[in-house]
């Protein structure tokens, strides 16, 4: 009987403390850290051994990772500091360079042992443009949008510039033979135009637009079809072929089980899982971690999900409701893809797992994007947007006269000196 009262206890308090206003940004601090530290750890078991199979430094991979994480927690705290105006101011700027980048790419880019040319190696460092396209395209869609808000009722300024941009981005990333990352920037443009309130029609054209394309691409890439009709037949139909890569990450997963063998002593990194450090790296997680770790994993990214969901929800201002529905939805859509080719209900399209995978190109935006998220989050906070959603007031006035008001109640000078205060937890 004390246990039930102990549980129920704990879920009550735990219910009051979500519906704080500033829960979704300790919330995002806590899941963010605690994914890229995951990162870290599977990122050094999953690359040191391979690197000694192949002849390269044993410490190469992860001392990369560190610097980009240590690189990127910085960009984090400046990200979460910086005011909404900031981000607009840079929406075309960054638009601009990115697309240069994407040009550069196709012109002087580094071309992968998979034949895709997504890289551009710029002295020491090695970019891949791709990746902050997704952050560039969200400041710039959710910057248009909220300008052209009392013009969206019709479907020309609905979709002209936005889809054309969108357009010339994936086709830029596609030339590149980068099929993930532009079905990752399409889940974006359907978050800025579900969030506007697109009309259904006009995303049933465009779903079976994509799904045209999409399957145009497949076909003149033979590698592509091999690998799409792989996955119909079943991942482990040809072990020794196509479907070798994700066999592997099968024997990895049930290798697990119910916790792990441990970490760093994962059997599958010693050269038996490709891409064991990037594109599969959860299935080196549930190994090493078993079932109740991977769900933990999941569950952070449900964490971060939910965050920026309600951080848009509770938006009034339209360019902040728009930013923080895309890069939810860049996130989570990126997230699905990469779990559902490591669980083999979707074909590999070779999308790194955010914060987690292996890859500065692709930890460094999605940290700026979380420090955005936490920026908007302290904005509307300190700007009285955010109601205390917590049970309604005490029944009485509190015996202590000292106590401190409900964060609910204060006014927004006595917000924004607390936003503040928060702020400089970070």
């Amino acid at each position: 009987m004390g246990v039930v009262v102990w549980a129920r206890t704990g879920l009550g308090q735990a219910r009051q403390w979500l519906r704080h206003p500033m829960a979704p940004y300790f919330m995002l601090i806590g899941a963010t850290t605690l994914l890229v530290g995951i990162g870290l750890i599977e990122v050094y078991s999953a690359s040191t051994t391979n690197n000694l199979v192949t002849g390269k430094p044993e410490l190469g991979t992860i001392a990369k990772q560190a610097a980009s994480a240590a690189i990127g927690v910085p960009l984090l705290i400046v990200a979460a500091r910086l005011p909404v105006r900031v981000y607009r101011l840079m929406a075309y700027p960054l638009l601009i360079v990115t697309l240069l980048l994407l040009v550069a790419v196709l012109a002087f880019g580094q071309v992968s042992t998979g034949g895709n040319q997504n890289w551009l190696v710029l002295g020491p460092l090695t970019l891949q443009p791709s990746e902050f396209a997704k952050f560039a395209l969200v400041l710039w869609g959710a910057d248009l949008l909220d300008r052209k808000q009392k013009r969206l009722t019709t479907w020309d300024h609905l979709i002209v510039p936005l889809l054309p941009m969108c357009g010339l981005i994936i086709g830029l990333v596609m030339l590149g033979g980068d099929m993930g990352t532009s079905m990752v920037i399409g889940a974006i443009a359907f978050s800025l135009l579900f969030v506007v309130g697109a009309p259904a029609r006009l995303f049933t054209i465009l779903t079976g637009g994509a799904a045209g394309l999409a399957t145009l691409a497949v076909l003149i890439r033979p590698s592509r079809v091999r690998r799409f009709t792989e996955f119909l037949s079943s991942s482990s139909a040809d072990p020794s072929g196509t479907g070798y890569q994700a066999a592997q990450g099968f024997s990895a997963l049930s290798s697990g089980g119910w916790f792990g063998v441990g970490l760093g002593a994962s059997r599958e990194k010693w050269g038996q899982l490709p891409e064991a450090q990037t594109d599969f790296i959860f299935a080196i997680v549930g190994e090493e971690m078993g079932l109740f770790g991977a769900l933990a994993v999941l569950s952070l990214f449900v964490v971060v999900g939910y965050s920026g969901l309600r951080i848009a929800v509770s938006a009034q201002d339209g360019f902040i409701r728009l930013a923080s529905a895309a890069v939810t939805g860049w996130l989570m859509a990126q997230t699905l893809i990469n779990l559902g080719a490591v669980l083999g209900v979707l074909p590999i399209a070779g999308v790194p797992l955010p914060f987690v995978s292996y890859g500065g190109s692709s930890l460094l935006p999605s940290l700026a994007a979380v420090g955005m998220l936490l920026s908007f989050a302290r904005t509307q906070y300190r700007n009285g947007e955010v109601e205390d959603l917590r049970d309604g007031p005490s029944d009485g006035p509190s015996s202590d006269a000292s106590a401190p008001a409900k964060l609910g109640s204060r006014t927004p000078k006595a917000r924004a000196r607390a936003a503040e205060k928060l702020g400089n937890t970070l």
